[in-house]
């Protein structure tokens, strides 16, 4: 049975592999889970192996298409199916929740075949098999927040999904990639604001600041550059760069006037002034483990 996190990748991978047999039937035609073997000996060895992959395959029992797909390609590296059993072994071993071997399947794909006319389908595949690496044994379990977390997955998913854009603008996968793209900018920025949490309370206001700053630079078409603007305005105030912070306010107003940390007359309600995350001496005392400040926390989810 699947619990939590768990549960939510088996969904997300079973609605993608919906999507990779749409795609894979449009983009390949015939030669996928059945193509046209009439001209091989009947019964042959290589035949049986093909069919028997493709059946594996049509029920999803990835781990038996993998063993079949890896057989046929040993037996017959020169056959007729030996590049299509490689490709279709990087969906086998997807479908396997074996994500580091799809990876590794794409990149001998794309290292042996670079000029193949599905070669930008082992790019696509890469970026999904990234994104899904699960970051841990006890994230199947506990659903959490993936941008509290390591984002170092997504941003390797972005750049292979980059990657697959730029070197195949036209390809049948492209507008899925970009989809994902979008999706996966969201995360890291959020991810940005939750480490500028982190620096609020460790009381690194300019590390903050300069975190903000990013996601305001650098991610201006994620709802993050809310909570970047804020981030920013907050952390110029505790600095005691009153104008810097009153610049970041206005923009923040103008952008974003229904933003939690803004009265109704536009001006920044918060509590923290540049004395205001002293530590008291019990705290300082016991490195942080008592009577903590209560540092700023930005988690504003503006509506689309």
């Amino acid at each position: 049975m699947y619990h939590g996190g768990r549960l939510l990748l088996a969904l997300r991978i079973l609605l993608t592999r919906s999507l990779l047999l749409s795609l894979l039937l449009l983009s390949s035609g015939c030669s996928w889970f059945g193509g046209d073997d009439d001209d091989l000996v009947a019964d042959s060895g290589e035949q049986q192996l093909y069919r028997e992959a493709q059946r594996h395959l049509k029920n999803e029992n990835f781990g038996l298409a993998v063993r079949s797909l890896q057989m046929l390609e040993s037996r017959y590296p020169f056959g007729r199916y030996a590049e299509q059993a490689q490709l279709e072994l990087v969906y086998a071993h997807y479908g396997a929740y074996e994500f580091e071997a799809a990876t590794e399947a794409a990149d001998r794909f794309i290292r042996l075949h670079p000029r193949h006319p599905n070669v930008d389908y082992a790019f696509y595949m890469k970026g999904l098999a990234a994104y899904d690496i699960e970051p841990g044994f006890f994230s199947r379990f506990i659903p959490s927040d993936d941008t509290k977390r390591d984002v170092s997955r997504i941003r390797i998913a972005f750049a292979e999904f980059s990657q697959l854009l730029t070197r195949y603008p036209d390809s049948a996968y492209a507008p899925d990639a970009r989809q994902r793209m979008v999706h996966m900018r969201n995360m890291l920025a959020r991810h940005e604001i939750h480490v500028a949490n982190y620096y609020f309370r460790r009381g690194a206001y300019m590390a903050a600041l300069n975190r903000g700053k990013y996601v305001v630079e650098h991610m201006q078409q994620t709802p993050s550059v809310a909570d970047g603007l804020a981030i920013m305005a907050q952390a110029y105030l505790l600095l005691g760069l009153n104008d810097l912070a009153e610049e970041s306010i206005d923009v923040l107003c103008e952008n974003y006037p229904d933003h939690p940390n803004l009265t109704p007359g536009c001006t920044f309600d918060t509590v923290y002034t540049m004395d205001g995350l002293e530590r008291s001496w019990i705290n300082r005392a016991t490195l942080g483990l008592f009577n903590p400040p209560k540092p700023p926390q930005f988690n504003y989810r503006p509506k689309s």
